[in-house]
């Protein structure tokens, strides 16, 4: 499977309630094809990632002009500026990523020849030390091929969860990067705002 990663910013944070229900009742889970969603949100700075799951790269390239007519149901201020659309490839779908509040996104940064040396070394040696963490509840891996970029989403029970593990991400982040002969990029947190049909979505 495949997954559409937009990124929103400069989003209005007093209409982030509002943002919420209409993702849930027009968001992109109604867009033919779309196997699930996934919406993460800060609602201190006002940022967003959309992340829509597909079965295909081409299903994805089909339904763009889907996501250009549901965003008119989006006033701008609401949405924010969409400021990256990217296309990954799933690698790791382990948990129940609909019972999540909370998220964790952590970027390795490498070559793309080694990204499935990578991709494995994560599933073997990290994975399993991040789902006997407290508060745990899956964990969704993202491959980028051509720039070498693999995205690790780490899912939590509560913003508590995430908070007390932040020790012990920090020390698995760094030995994936080690491991993986990687560099580490942006880490960022968030609100799980939106989960949906996400039972379905297979690497």
């Amino acid at each position: 499977m495949y997954a559409r990663v937009a990124k929103f910013e400069e989003r209005d944070p007093s209409l982030t309630d509002k943002l919420i229900e209409r993702a849930r009742e027009q968001g992109p889970a109604t867009v033919p094809g779309a196997k699930g969603f996934l919406g993460l949100l800060d609602r201190d700075r006002g940022t967003s990632v959309s992340i829509t799951f597909f079965d295909s790269e081409e299903a994805i390239r089909d339904s763009e002009q889907a996501f250009e007519d549901m965003a008119q149901h989006f006033p701008a201020e609401m949405r924010g500026r969409r400021s990256s659309v990217e296309v990954s490839e799933v690698t790791i779908v382990e948990g129940d990523a609909e019972r999540a509040k909370a998220a964790r996104v952590s970027s390795l940064e490498g070559s793309p020849k080694a990204i499935d040396d990578s991709v494995g070394k994560v599933q073997a040696e990290t994975l399993p030390k991040v789902r006997e963490l407290k508060g745990n509840v899956g964990v969704i891996g993202l491959a980028d091929r051509a720039s070498g970029r693999f995205t690790v989403i780490t899912l939590w029970e509560s913003a508590d969860a995430l908070r007390q593990s932040e020790q012990q991400a920090n020390r698995l982040r760094e030995q994936a990067a080690e491991s993986g002969g990687q560099k580490i990029g942006d880490v960022d947190r968030y609100e799980v705002a939106v989960a949906q049909q996400l039972s379905g979505v297979r690497a």
